[in-house]
């Protein structure tokens, strides 16, 4: 039947349709179409706060120890070229969570604070709405920072559970809370304890993540973990202050890396450890204060490459993706919605705009680059080409969609595009017009001249710039 059918569809088509048929083909032939039809994968989502991209063994550091981390990207991949959403709390979280830039989905600026009327808008489609949609069992553990108000809360955006801190610790919600207990740490909508105390939190977050995985261990779940450390104020137990050469930062890593030993312990207890994907990020980099010695420039809101190249690691051995392997492929945080999804066999809604590129057949070693969207066998390769494709005649010969769909855009902090990256070369936008080569100069210290790449990609940024116009979405709003 089969042979017949892919027969009748060649005679239909010309060879210039020929990469659409290709495409057919690998639909047809993907082996699941949603969580139902497979064996039970999980998803553990752990997201560490304001960490560096040099702040682990893995990576180069050297104050501090990370066996467990580092364990990690031995058994996994660990990717050099990984960039957060945005250089700063809010937008990137949103990224994360959606598959878009902050900018599609209006969430492009600064951050939202205790007082804000704003969050995540509850028409947006989150990774966790998704998975719950499909059967999974969904909980948030950790800090939210993504709207105050009810419609913008963990369990009106796709969480079954939420336990952890909505907000910042640091001066301004301080401030904001003084007359009411100081800023609570949350159980669903119930206050657990007030003040929070960011000592106890590491080990509070993992505690109540461990017990989420035991009580959904016959189920498929999807477990999001943001943990509040490493923001100031730095908040480390007992047991761990003073173990590292890099004060209680240095300190509060040791911490972080022990607890997420423990979530692959647990795994291998609970006996779901082949059936688990982790992956393990920062939300941007290294905050004031912490700019020790870096060959990248750059902190937390900047958008040099210090401010938004951060940690990214993929482990799921008993899932087939790659041990012991180190990319350098360009991956941002907005790859994870699709990639996620495939494993779980989810087709992501064909009404759905995202921004993210369905990685797993990289991360599995079925492609050795980021596959194409038009010939990818892939069960949510497609989703990008939903996006607006129409650039100016004047750039339409300079780039192809696919290079347009593999370059990372970067958004400050007060939501301006700031730079474009394509390839090696990274051309800054403001307040002038800089090229750099990345793999030659990471530091982004020396300023080239190549008038075909700066053209190629300021392209890029114009055409950026008119879609964003035509499909961003809007900021949720309680008048």
């Amino acid at each position: 039947m089969l042979p017949k059918l892919f027969d009748f569809i060649f005679d239909m088509f010309s060879i210039r349709f020929l990469p659409l048929a290709v495409y057919f083909f690998s639909v047809l032939s993907y082996p699941v179409a949603n969580a139902s039809d497979q064996a039970q994968v999980n998803v553990v989502f752990i997201l560490i706060d304001d960490q560096g991209y040099y702040d682990l063994g893995c990576y180069g550091a050297t104050e501090i120890e990370t066996p467990r981390i580092d364990e990690m990207a031995e058994e996994g991949i660990r990717f050099t070229d990984y960039y957060a959403a945005a250089p700063i709390c809010s937008p990137s979280r949103a990224g994360l969570l959606t598959g878009c830039y902050p900018r599609r989905i209006g969430m492009e600026t600064w951050v939202q604070r205790a007082d804000s009327k704003h969050g995540l808008n509850p028409e947006e489609l989150t990774i966790a709405e998704l998975f719950k949609q499909n059967g999974y069992a969904t909980a948030c553990i950790g800090k939210w920072h993504l709207g105050f108000l009810e419609p913008f809360l963990p369990r009106q955006q796709g969480f079954d559970e939420y336990f952890g801190l909505l907000h910042n610790l640091d001066p301004v919600e301080i401030i904001y809370f003084e007359g009411k207990g100081g800023v609570p740490l949350m159980r669903n909508d119930e206050i657990v304890k007030r003040p929070a105390d960011p000592a106890e939190l590491t080990e509070r977050y993992t505690d109540e993540a461990i017990a989420f995985m035991k009580r959904e261990k016959s189920n498929p779940f999807f477990l999001y973990l943001p943990h509040t450390m490493l923001h100031v104020p730095i908040g480390v137990s007992e047991r761990f202050k003073g173990t590292s050469q890099f004060g209680e930062y240095g300190d509060a890593i040791h911490e972080l890396d022990y607890n997420i030993g423990r979530i692959f312990d647990a795994l291998e207890r609970l006996g779901i450890k082949d059936e688990t994907v982790v992956i393990y990020a920062s939300d941007n980099g290294r905050g004031p204060g912490r700019n020790s010695f870096q060959r990248i420039q750059g902190r937390k809101l900047s958008t040099y490459e210090g401010g938004i190249r951060v940690p990214g690691i993929a482990w799921g051995p008993g899932l087939r993706i790659r041990s012991g392997y180190e990319s350098s492929k360009l991956v941002t945080a907005l790859d994870w919605y699709p990639t996620l999804a495939t494993f779980a066999g989810i087709r992501i809604p064909e009404g759905r705009v995202i921004d993210g590129r369905d990685i797993s057949a990289y991360l599995t070693g079925k492609s050795k680059g980021i596959p194409s969207p038009m010939t990818s066998d892939t069960l949510n390769a497609n989703v990008v080409l939903r996006r607006s494709w129409d650039p100016a005649r004047e750039w339409d010969p300079l780039f192809t969609r696919e290079e347009y769909i593999n370059a990372f855009f970067y958004h400050g902090s007060q939501g301006a595009l700031a730079a474009v990256r394509w390839d090696k070369w990274k051309l800054r936008l403001n307040p002038t017009l800089e090229l750099f080569d990345l793999e030659a100069d990471l530091g982004e210290s020396k300023p080239l001249r190549d008038r075909d790449i700066s053209r190629k990609i300021r392209g890029m940024a114009v055409t950026f710039q008119e879609e964003m116009k035509m499909d961003a979405r809007r900021l949720g709003s309680v008048q």
